[in-house]
This record gives structure tokens, sequence and C-alpha cells, in this order.
């Protein structure tokens, strides 16, 4: 019998051998390709925030320029070329260049490599000069923008030029052969990385945003995994022989006790003997279990009809429950699948107040009861009610672990959509923001091109904004923002969009309007808003006056014409005194 323990423990080695090889290969490839996963994740997240750094300084480097245009003094100085004045005024602002179309010019020149933005400056006179305000691409950005970025120490930030290095934080030196969106490996100055790229910077076309992460810390990671995976396979390999050896031990010593034990359970009485042919401990013991399982066949089958009906049954519904958002449609296949996996007559969702909000099959008359509430929290979606003539331990079970997997979903659904109505809305105003405007202008526009109608876009911005936020302090400047917006909602229709442009911008987009219509509108909001006073934090009464500048359609065609339009108008509202509507120039009947 010990050549028997040798034979079952090298019979499961050589069993075991081949999975656990297929194992080691399978789980260190995935374990390569997470770590590189995890990687391409952090480089992800932190180029996003590069980017994002870098378009607020861009904003910043616009705000700036378009402060100092706005500025009367600035404007005066500029005017009658009063040079001291200006570099006065451009005291402790290294990036910022003025320029003006008699030769004057204050400021440093912007290197080649910088991204610039620009405000002119009108006067009485016209066109006084322009402002220049650059953001060079060097190491001081780079560092910048790192710090934004929330990468590992290891990690540096790059900025290329083609495919030059110019700029990093850590110093990164050599040459980088990036492709915008993708990551790969590259090698930079003799050492391999892994590196993600963005696409062109502003107007620069060769010129882009990377970040990277050296290759050498995923590949030892990686190898690390790769060391304890194997430690773990030869484990279970020693174990699988330990275990192989006493279970032969066992199976001789017990062999006997086994046949009888085997003759009792076939015939579901223990102390039974059933007479058997043969000598062989394995043949009887074989014969033993046949007879056992010509009994046993059918419940078997009818227990595996049964669990594979509530496997078909939990696998709709976890496919459901992944599917979608809808916290009704959810609601419905909650209460199918309760019925199907409990064989219950109904089901039904009743609120709380006891209200049935759903319901399937009958669940009216006596029999047994279930009632599940379907709480998240602080969240209630209801509770479940299982209503048929009898349920045991096992549907009672499967009920709980149904309603605890539909609770889970039904929040999600929730959070979904409280993530969704976020993404489009600002969170001050909540108003639509400038993403959802952008893409309600495309939709509208195209509908308007689709069925010939009309499409007014409305520019509006607060007059003398900044004189408020620098008196009575930003929180009040909120207050206004807020108070404007609630204007808006309670003029605009509903087919109508309104939404926050940026700062104390806003616009309107008014579908099958024309731009009398519009200008109309425009009207009644400039109107309401000049009747309002809002009351600072100590109680200063606040005017509040807006300028509008319109735009329509199929006067104008595209959305950057119609916005640029809009835009303008705006502009000469300003110009023209403020607190008023003016239509685009294209709009307005010349005599």
């Amino acid at each position: 019998m010990a050549s028997f323990k040798v034979k079952l423990v090298l019979y499961f080695l050589l069993l075991s051998l081949l999975p656990v090889a297929a194992a080691f290969w399978g789980f260190s490839t995935v374990a390569s390709h997470g770590e590189t996963r995890r990687v391409d994740a952090r480089l992800q997240a932190g180029l996003r925030a590069g980017l994002a750094a870098y378009q607020q300084k861009l904003d910043a480097a616009q705000a700036v320029a378009s402060g100092l245009a706005q500025r009367r003094a600035f404007q005066r100085s500029l005017e009658h070329e009063d040079k001291r004045a200006v570099a006065r005024m451009l005291h402790g602002r290294r990036n910022v260049e003025v320029v003006s179309p008699y030769g004057l010019r204050v400021g440093p020149s912007p290197p080649l490599l910088s991204a610039r933005r620009t405000a002119d400056v009108f006067t009485s006179e016209g066109l006084a000069g322009s402002v220049i305000v650059f953001v060079p691409f060097d190491t001081r950005l780079a560092v910048q923008l790192r710090k934004s970025s929330g990468l590992n120490p290891d990690d540096a930030l790059i900025i290329v030029d083609g495919t030059r290095v110019v700029a990093s934080s850590p110093p990164v030196f050599g040459f980088a052969s990036l492709k915008p969106g993708t990551a790969r490996v590259v090698t930079i100055g003799g050492a391999r990385y892994r590196a993600l790229g963005a696409g062109s910077l502003d107007e620069f076309r060769a010129t882009r945003l990377a970040v990277i992460s050296p290759q050498r810390a995923i590949d030892a990671a990686a190898a690390k995994t790769r060391e304890r995976l194997l430690v773990f396979m030869l484990a279970v390999l020693v174990l699988v022989a330990i275990v192989a050896y006493f279970e032969g031990r066992s199976i001789v010593r017990n062999l006997a006790g086994l046949v009888e034990a085997a003759r009792g359970i076939a015939r579901g009485r223990l102390n039974e003997r059933v007479p058997v042919r043969g000598r062989d401990e394995f043949a009887q013991l074989g014969r033993a279990f046949n007879e056992m399982a010509d009994q046993l066949q059918e419940r078997l089958a009818e227990l595996e009809s049964e669990r594979q009906r509530l496997r078909e049954a939990f696998a709709r519904f976890a496919d459901a429950l992944g599917a979608t958002h809808d916290p009704d449609q959810l609601l419905r296949v909650v209460l199918d699948t309760a019925v199907q996996a409990t064989s219950a007559a109904g089901a039904a969702i009743v609120g709380d107040t006891r209200a049935e909000l759903l319901h399937v099959g009958e669940i009216e008359g006596g029999g047994d009861r279930l009632e599940l509430p379907l709480n998240a929290g602080r969240s209630s979606f209801g509770t479940l009610v299982i209503v048929g003539d009898s349920f045991d331990e096992e549907a009672r079970l499967t009920a709980t672990s149904l309603a605890a997997q539909a609770v889970v979903a039904l929040e999600n659904a929730r959070l979904h959509g409280i993530v969704e109505r976020q993404a489009l809305a600002d969170d001050l105003t909540d108003l639509a923001n400038r993403r959802r405007c952008e893409d309600a202008l495309s939709a509208e526009l195209a509908r308007a091109e689709r069925f010939g109608t009309s499409l007014t876009v409305v520019f509006a911005d607060l007059d003398e904004f900044k004189a408020v936020n620098d008196r009575h302090g930003h929180p009040c400047g909120d207050l206004v923002l807020r108070e404007f917006a609630a204007v808006l909602r309670a003029t605009v229709r509903e087919a109508d969009v309104a939404g926050r442009w940026g700062g104390e911008e806003f616009l309107l987009l008014l579908p099958g309007t024309d731009a009398a219509g519009g200008a109309q509108l425009a009207e009644r909001i400039r109107t309401e808003l000049e009747s309002r006073v809002v009351l600072a934090p100590d109680g200063t009464p606040i005017g509040v006056t807006c300028s509008f500048g319109l735009a329509s359609y199929p006067a104008l065609e595209g959305a950057g014409a119609l916005l640029a339009a809009a835009d303008e108008a705006l502009y000469r509202a300003k110009r023209n005194g403020k607190n008023r509507v003016e239509v685009a120039d294209a709009l307005v009947r010349r005599p």
C-alpha cells in the first residue's frame, strides 16, 4: 500500500504541474500588464492635471491682458504714448509686453517658445495698442505644472518641441519621439521611460506636454510580483504533495468503513449492509457508490435543475443591473427576478407611505410574505414585498441576496444621475456650464439647419462686475451671479438653454426665435435685472445691470460665426454705454 501512496502523490503532482505552470504564466503576465496599466493610469491623470494647470495659466494670462486693456488709466497712457506711465503700470510683470501702432513697445519680448494671449486696447480714437501676456515653455513652467499633476517622485513632466526636450521637472535631457494620446516606451538620454504625450500646445504644432515614468521601476515591480507568484506556486505544489500523501493513507485505512457507509447512504439507512461480489476494496467501493448514485440521481437532477434556474435568473439579473442606470427599469428587473428566483406568486415595490409603486404577478391574498427594505444609507428606494405559498430558508436567503444587489445597483444609478447632472451644470449658478452650452449650440444649430427654423444666440455680461468684487468682496459677487441666474431661469422658456459661459458672462440659446424675438427677451431680462436690488453683507444696496449682444441664424451660419457676431455685439453694447441690448451688424437693416 505504500506504493499506492507514492503513486497518488506523483499523480496529483503531475495533474497540478500543468495548471500551476499555466497559472504562474497567466498571473505573471497579468501582473506585468497590471503594473503597466497602473502606471499608465497615473500618467494619464497627471497629464490631465498638467494640461488643466496649463490652461489655467493661459486663462490667467488672458485675464491679465484683458484687465490691463480695460483700465481707463492704462488706455489714456497708451493713447498719449506715455511710455513711463505704461512701464509703471507694468511694474513687476515680467511676462507682459505692450505695443502700439505708432512704434511704442514696453516690456520684454516674448520668447520664441511661449504661448501668448493678446487683448487690444480701444479708446475713443480707435485702436491704441495691444497687451501681450506670454507663458514661456521653460523649466519654471514645467515645475509649476508638475506640482499640480500629482505625479510620483520618480515621474517627470517634460515639454517637447518636435522631438527635443526643452524643459522638464525633474531635469531630463535628450530627445523623445511621442505619439499623442498613446502610452509607449521611449528612450530619452539613454534611459527607458514609459511616456504619455498630449496634443499640440496652443498654436505650436510641434510643442506638447508629456509625462514619463522610469521603465526600470515598472520592470522591477513586475519582477517582484513574479517572484512572489513563483514562491506561492511552489508552496501549492508542496501542499498538493502533502495532501495527496495523507489522503492516500486515509483512503487505505478507512476503505472498509467507507464501503459499509456507502451502502447505508445508498439505502438511506446507515446500518444496512448490501452483499457484494469480489474482494477488491475499490471494486466494492465502486459498486456501493453506483448503488448510491442510482438512488440520488433523480434528486440530484432536480437539485441541478433548480440551481440552473437560479443561476440563469441571477445571471440575467446581474446583466440587467450592469446595463442600465434607469431606476424604474432596475425596479422592474428586481421584481421579475424576485418572482422567478423564489418561485413566488407575485412581488411589488411599495413606498415609505405603503403606496404601491410597481408590482408583478398576484400579490393579493394569503400565503407567506417577505418584506425587504431597499435602503442605502439615508436613501430609500421603497420596500420589496414578495408573496407566495411558502418560502423555505434557501428562498429567504436568495431574496435577501437579491435585495442587497438591487440596493447597490439602485444607489449606483442614483449617484450616476447626480454625477451626470453635475458634469453639465455650473456649480455656482446651477445653470448649464460651458461644455453643455457648446453641445447644445451644436445640436440646436443642426436642428435649425435641418428644419429651416431660426436660432438666436445671446451673450450677456454683467456691467462693472469687477467693481462689485473689489468693493464688496467675492462672496457678494457670487450672490450677484446667482441673482442674475435666477432672473434668467424666471424669464427664458423651457426649450431655451441658459448657461454660464465663464466669469460674469452668460449665454442664451433661443431655438425657433429670430433676432427681433431674441432682442425682446434680452430687453425683458435687462429690465428685470435693473429693477432688482442685491444687498451686500453689510446691507448696502447694489444695483446691477447687464449688457447684451445677440446674433441669429440663418442670417449668420456656423457656431463660430454666431458666437463671434454675438460677442462683437456685446462689446459694442459695452462701448455704447452698457446696460443695453445690441444686435450683430449682419442682422441690422441698413437704409
